[in-house]
């Protein structure tokens, strides 16, 4: 029995629509085991890839990952998602992730390289205008992928004063606050060149922050001041025990809420890798890889006690999903939901 603990008794799915995705799908989610079937879909928003969830879980809010970039928010109180009205563009190209903070929803805009800052209005509805961007600049030694910003995650680190997001075209993690609606730059932290930063997740103490590199396959470890919102690297700890066969691009990251296990995905391999966290948070430790069972997996997801892992896979086209040892980390493959382009799972 998995015991997922919360209210995971709903998941909600991302996919590429210009892939063949069915665009956003709504499944149960079984108590006892964590298994889901899908009840519905919707079609209405071109690629939404990515999604989050309001506080109240009463408002579920997309990207629309299109080069004429938008955000839209959907009620999520009945059984099939309504629209809260019409997509926001967020003046900017390509949003890849999204996240609620500070009354806005903030968007990491891979195409442009920014950060887009939308109200959102006392119902979870959006305002009909982004209030804000905040455009990275800089670029990074990888000749192809770094020419020039790439923002990939946006969220809020654990003490709600502060957006991170992680660029990956220009090695570095920023740290903003919104004045007057407007994402205004406070730090930019520097991680190793060439590194290709795409998702950060923290330590459930908050005090250390974990940024999975697409470009090299590591994880590199930081110390994270909440206070003065500085993030500091560490040390970095590779994904896969030897060399890469062949194509290894990580993408997903995950913290168990113990803090005493990580994860992450890494496309290519299919692969997801298991670490020991050590100390307060400020190491890691490798302890094996195993199946992601599908094929590019782009996003992970943990239920609410960590107890079932999710893995959305691209290009097989399913979301997979594993029990988690809670001694070992280890994950177990426990079953499969066929979804063309899936690319993100959220519980709620």
């Amino acid at each position: 029995m998995a015991d997922l603990g919360g209210r995971n008794r709903r998941a909600f799915i991302g996919s590429f629509t210009a892939a063949g995705g069915p665009g956003i799908v709504t499944a149960a989610v079984d108590p006892d085991s964590g298994a889901l079937t899908a009840l519905n879909s919707l079609n209405g928003l071109p690629d939404p890839s990515c999604l989050a969830l309001s506080a109240d879980g009463g408002t579920l809010y997309a990207v629309s990952e299109t080069t004429d970039g938008a955000v839209a928010a959907y009620r999520v109180t009945g059984d099939v998602p309504e629209a809260a009205g019409p997509p926001v563009p967020v003046d900017g190209s390509g949003p890849t992730h999204l996240a609620v903070f500070d009354g806005h929803v903030l968007t990491a805009n891979y195409g442009s390289g920014s950060v887009t800052a939308v109200p959102v209005r006392a119902d979870g509805g959006l305002a009909r205008t982004a209030s804000g961007v905040l455009h990275h600049a800089g670029s990074g030694p990888h000749t192809r992928r770094q020419q020039r910003p790439h923002a990939h995650h946006v969220q809020p680190d654990p003490s709600g004063r502060w957006a991170v997001s992680v660029d990956l075209g220009t090695d570095s993690v920023r740290v903003c606050a919104l004045r007057d609606g407007i994402p205004v730059l406070h730090r930019e932290h520097a991680l190793r060149p060439g590194s290709g930063p795409r998702h950060l997740a923290f330590h459930p103490n908050g005090s250390y922050a974990y940024v999975v590199n697409e470009l090299t396959p590591t994880v590199t470890v930081c110390r994270w001041e909440a206070l003065d919102g500085s993030l500091k690297p560490l040390a970095e700890a590779a994904v896969l025990p030897g060399a890469p066969a062949g194509d290894a691009y990580p993408s997903g990251i995950a913290v168990a809420p113990d803090g005493r296990h990580l994860w992450t995905a890494t496309r290519g391999e299919d692969v997801l890798s298991v670490f020991a966290v050590q100390g307060e948070g400020d190491a890691l430790r490798l302890i094996g890889t195993v199946p992601c069972a599908g094929h590019w997996p782009r996003a992970l997801t943990l239920s609410a006690r960590g107890t079932v892992l999710y893995v959305a896979n691209e290009r097989s086209g399913d979301v997979t999903w594993f029990t988690v040892d809670p001694a070992t980390g280890l994950p177990r493959p426990a079953g499969s939901l066929p979804l063309p382009a899936a690319s993100c799972v959220v519980l709620g």
